[in-house]
């Protein structure tokens, strides 16, 4: 299985939270569906060109988040967040806000950076 993922070496940001990112992104989208295996550690380590402990690390990271399960013998697991909007409109408004940046000569960093900085900016009314 081969995931549309990438890293970005030059960047500053880790190589496990590049990837966990992009995984979380696809999941959220959609892209990920509910039961969709992942690739195992190694041979998405190997794919990347990473370490084993980095990819470990992401999956950790996204079953903490609710967003994959790990079982023996099975894999690592999507486990879709419930459907409670339609994410097909905030999948659409986040590709329109990428272009409008990308064409005003934003780097992928300064748009992540944009997005964080909206999610400080914001808050969050479950909490």
């Amino acid at each position: 299985m081969s995931l549309a993922v990438r890293i970005d070496v030059d960047s500053s940001t880790p190589h496990y939270e590049q990837l966990r990112a992009q995984l979380a992104a696809l999941v959220t989208a959609g892209t990920l569906v509910d039961g969709q295996r992942l690739p195992t550690v190694r041979a998405l380590a190997n794919d990347l060109g990473i370490a084993p402990g980095t990819v470990a690390r992401t999956y950790r990271d996204l079953e903490a988040a609710g967003l994959v399960t790990t079982r023996r013998r099975v894999g690592t697991l999507v486990t879709a967040p419930p459907a409670t909007l339609d994410r097909a409109a905030v999948v659409e408004a986040a590709a329109r806000f990428v272009r409008i940046a990308r064409d005003h000569g934003l780097s992928d960093t300064e748009i992540r950076d944009l997005v964080a900085a909206g999610l400080l900016a914001v808050p969050d009314p479950a909490s």
